[in-house]
């Protein structure tokens, strides 16, 4: 397994943008992709990607085993948004290490939620994702999405050996059909994939990011 890269490595943070200006599009305007409610906001911008990665989904979902379907729990943050979930992760983690140097607490906290300045779903080219059948039911995956440290354990990192071999399987099939239509995930989340923003273009090679952030026409910002 290669080491795990950082959102807040300075190598992912130094990968150039050149915003190609696809607009953000509702999934739940597709009637292909279901879109969980949990994290539903009042301008549902937790529902919004680009347009190519709408695309993208809906091939991912046809790579699927018969019965199965895409279940997106959230996909466009706003800045303001991701800044508070940031924020909070630091706090969160530095109420569980007291001893620990800010610095500590703010390369633990980028394991699992990106840094505003560089995260994906603030682009628009997020998505945390999971599987169901046809009638909405999740299929175990050998955590919840969002089960992270330090309230949780390593379940999470997708290459865990923590889990079952269902949720193994599962896994398995999720990562499947995502790589094949070129997404990316987040090694320590197994549910986060994304496409065009420095993460996807730090792994796979071009030399800039096609998505920088994002705003609704409706964003106050």
């Amino acid at each position: 397994m290669p080491p795990f890269v950082s959102l807040s490595d300075p190598r992912v943070v130094a990968v150039p943008v050149r915003e190609c200006g696809e607009p953000l599009v509702d999934l739940r305007d597709t009637g292909a992709i279901r879109v969980d409610t949990r994290l539903a906001d009042e301008q549902g911008a937790y529902a919004h990607v680009r347009l190519s990665v709408a695309d993208q989904l809906i091939t991912a979902q046809s790579q699927l085993p018969r019965g199965l379907r895409l279940l997106v729990i959230e996909a466009y943050r706003p800045h303001a948004v991701q800044k508070r979930y940031f924020a909070s992760s630091m706090s969160r983690i530095a109420r569980a290490n007291p001893t620990w140097s800010i610095e500590r607490v703010h390369a633990e906290a980028a394991t699992y939620v990106s840094p505003p300045e560089v995260a994906p779903h603030v682009a628009g080219g997020a998505v945390d994702v999971t599987l169901c059948t046809v009638d909405g039911v999740e299929l175990p995956m050998g955590s919840e999405v969002n089960a992270t440290p330090p309230e949780h354990g390593l379940e999470c990192f997708t290459a865990s050996t923590l889990i079952d071999a269902k949720s193994r399987a599962n896994r398995d099939t999720l990562i499947d059909a995502m790589t094949a239509t070129g997404f990316v995930n987040y090694p320590s989340e197994w549910w986060h994939w994304s496409h065009g923003d420095r993460y996807w273009a730090f792994v796979t090679g071009p030399n800039h990011a096609r998505y920088g952030p994002a705003t609704l026409n409706h964003d106050e910002s």
